[in-house]
């Protein structure tokens, strides 16, 4: 595993603004990950979770879904960035997510985030971040989010 940056309050975050963290190591993505991911948000669609009438779709076999991906943006924030100084961080949503290109099961995911922007909000900062998922081999990025975090005092 990677060892995440450390930053110190806001100081600390405002001083990674413009740099990039990452990547990070590289994520299986397993059939029983997709299933358990279709299974909780009921998302069962042939694509992801019909292996034998996948074979003969448009990608040669099952893919993640793309908020599977999304959904790995904690796991990639954890892996690369450690921020003290605050009582807590939240997840304050997204402002743009796109999927270029299928994740496919049995291939590997990794990321890496661009501090685009600290800025001052009511009782902390929010940090905008540029996450970009590559699958092992590819050409495309499998999601590009832009995803803001809130940190409180």
């Amino acid at each position: 595993m990677s060892t995440p940056r450390v930053v110190d309050g806001v100081d600390g975050l405002k001083a990674l603004v413009g740099q990039h963290l990452g990547p990070t190591d590289w994520l299986p993505v397993p059939q029983e990950q997709v299933d358990q991911f279709a299974a909780a948000t009921g998302d069962n669609q042939w694509i992801h979770v019909d292996a034998e009438r996948a074979a003969g779709g448009p990608f040669g076999g099952t893919i993640a879904h793309g908020f599977l991906t999304l959904a790995s943006i904690p796991v990639v924030l954890t892996e690369l960035l450690q921020v003290k100084g605050f009582s807590m961080g939240v997840n304050y949503g997204l402002d743009k997510v796109r999927f270029p290109a299928p994740v496919p099961v049995g291939s590997k995911v990794r990321a890496s985030v661009v501090v685009d922007d600290v800025s001052e909000v009511s009782g902390g900062v929010q940090t905008a971040y540029t996450i970009t998922f590559e699958v092992e081999g590819g050409t495309k990025p499998a999601c590009v989010a832009r995803f803001l975090e809130r940190w409180f005092m």
